[in-house]
């Protein structure tokens, strides 16, 4: 089993920055993909960015080149910088990962922090 943690969301002016982070534990499985999905009101949950254990990387359209995603294998952590916000930005995000456990991908969720981009 693996939990995740987020922390950095909050309130921030158009045009600001933020930082998120996400770190797991309680196992010491290898994880395989870590990233961060957002949900509006009213809205599915999408992803914003991820990033497989080898580096690879994918990014929504709409965060390409204000957002980086970084991950830290060893800390078993991983960071979403995002630049430029926007209302449209403003949403619950949350961590993701995926491990295998002998054949079987297993799926994990952090709880989420909120991130409002308002005047």
């Amino acid at each position: 089993q693996v939990q995740l943690v987020e922390s950095g969301g909050g309130l921030v002016q158009p045009g600001g920055s933020l930082r998120l982070s996400c770190s797991a534990s309680g196992s010491a499985l290898i994880i395989n993909t870590m990233g961060w999905y957002r949900q509006a009101p009213g809205k599915e949950r999408e992803l914003v960015a991820d990033m497989a254990s080898g580096g690879r990387t994918n990014y929504a359209v709409s965060v390409k080149g204000r957002f980086t995603i970084s991950r830290d294998n060893a800390k078993k952590t991983v960071s979403l910088q995002m630049n430029g916000l926007k209302p449209e930005d403003t949403a619950v995000y949350s961590c993701y990962a995926n491990a295998y456990i002998g054949s079987w991908l297993h799926h994990y969720w952090g709880q989420g922090t909120r991130v409002t981009v308002s005047s």
